[in-house]
């Protein structure tokens, strides 16, 4: 991390907006969480929110979900308006409060458990073996286009049994939708937003359709698992069945992209650490975590305050909108020694990167199961791989990840 004087940090830290960043930002926020976290923990952002930078704060907050809400019916409101994005993103079960999420959470969990999830492992590994040996071929592949995004596609797909002759559309649906999360957005991002959840949703009508005709095994269609509900219990609407489907859809896309593309371009910047995944290939389980820590591919999430509280001991009233910056509290001094050194060997490595409490991934086994596979297939197949040019990194805030990173395979 490029080194500032005290000075420098302080003027940093004041000056942050989350809504008004410089293109140095995107490209490395690790400086600005840093003058933060010294300087402003509790950071007072111009719309009144707060903006938290240590991860004993983070996690603080992820405790107490009754205190600090994740409903977004109010604060979304004024960003989306009545809109197909309000509706998806108010209904679907990352920004719910119980009773509804854990209604929704119980349907999907239960058919991602362990025996399910080790029954994936054997068409992921031929998956990632085929576009290998397509690079192979190649001499070259782009991590992003021709590897990351294409395997959690297809295991989310598969997830939800989507045939795979229509599959295409999806990525560029989640892209869109999920870029409209963004906390600063232009009209032509609201735009495409709006009409990738309308064409998500006339697709998942027809869809949901096949399916009710030809019901799947519940204990592997997730799909078939939400349409049917629980024995005996509450039913989704339909409504609800489809915004979660586009959910499960995003959640486990870009996620997992960014973390297989984060994890082998920051195994290529740390050759010392490649070499000793690959001395040690059982090191590939805390080589993953080190990659959630290092580069976590969701940096922010989101709450909203229900009663007048506190945070570290400052006072915080009710209805104050609050930023839980998971990329800062993932490089925390008081949680991990040397938090800028990327060490695949480090242990404890307890990180946020999949969020705590009652709203921790419901997906985090199967993503570090296909990064597993991902990371340590591809190192092991190309051990001295190397960057062909500049990556492009994907112009988030909220997302880290790459749009390209061409290598050349070695």
């Amino acid at each position: 991390m490029p080194t500032a004087t005290a000075g420098d940090a302080a003027t940093l830290a004041r000056d942050f907006d989350l809504r008004d960043l410089s293109p140095g930002f995107y490209a490395n926020p690790y400086p600005a969480y840093h003058a933060l976290r010294t300087h402003e923990p509790i950071k007072h952002m111009p719309d009144g929110s707060l903006f938290l930078t240590r991860f004993r704060d983070v996690q603080a907050v992820y405790r107490d979900p009754k205190t600090f809400s994740s409903d977004k019916t109010v604060e979304f409101g004024p960003k989306y308006g009545d809109s197909p994005l309000y509706a998806h993103h108010t209904t679907s079960l990352v920004f719910n409060d119980p009773p509804r999420h854990t209604r929704v959470r119980k349907l999907i969990a239960g058919a991602l458990t362990a025996r399910a999830i080790a029954a994936m492992e054997p068409g992921l590994v031929r998956l990632v073996d085929g576009l290998l040996d397509a690079a192979a071929e190649r001499g070259r592949i782009d991590l992003i286009s021709e590897f990351a995004s294409a395997i959690p596609v297809e295991i989310i797909g598969n997830l939800l049994d989507v045939p795979h002759a229509e599959r295409a559309p999806l990525r560029d649906w989640s892209l869109a939708i999920l870029g409209a999360l963004e906390p600063s957005l232009t009209f032509a991002q609201l735009e495409r937003g709006n009409r990738a959840v309308s064409d998500f949703i006339d697709y998942l009508r027809d869809l949901v359709a096949r399916r009710r005709r030809e019901p799947g095994d519940p204990q592997h269609d997730v799909l078939t698992r939400l349409i049917q509900g629980e024995a005996g219990g509450e039913q989704l609407s339909e409504a609800e069945l489809l915004q979660n489907c586009i959910f499960i859809l995003n959640a486990g896309h870009e996620t997992t992209t960014n973390l297989i593309g984060n994890g082998l371009v920051t195994l290529c910047e740390w050759p010392e650490q490649r070499a000793a995944l690959l001395e040690a290939p059982a090191l590939i389980e805390s080589a993953v975590e080190e990659c959630l820590r290092f580069e976590s591919s969701n940096q922010l999430g989101n709450r909203m305050t229900t009663v007048d509280t506190e945070i570290g001991g400052a006072p915080v009233a009710r209805g104050t909108p609050i930023t839980l910056c998971i990329g800062a509290a993932n490089r925390d001094p008081e949680q991990f020694a040397e938090p800028d050194r990327f060490d695949i060997r480090r242990a404890p490595n307890r990180h946020l990167a999949f969020g705590f409490g009652i709203h921790q991934c419901a997906g985090l086994s199967l993503a570090r199961l296909e990064a597993r596979v991902a990371i340590g297939r591809f190192v092991r197949r190309f051990p001295v791989y190397r960057l062909d040019g500049e990556p492009v990194r994907g112009g988030r805030v909220r997302f880290r990840g790459f749009a390209a990173v061409p290598v050349v395979c070695a």
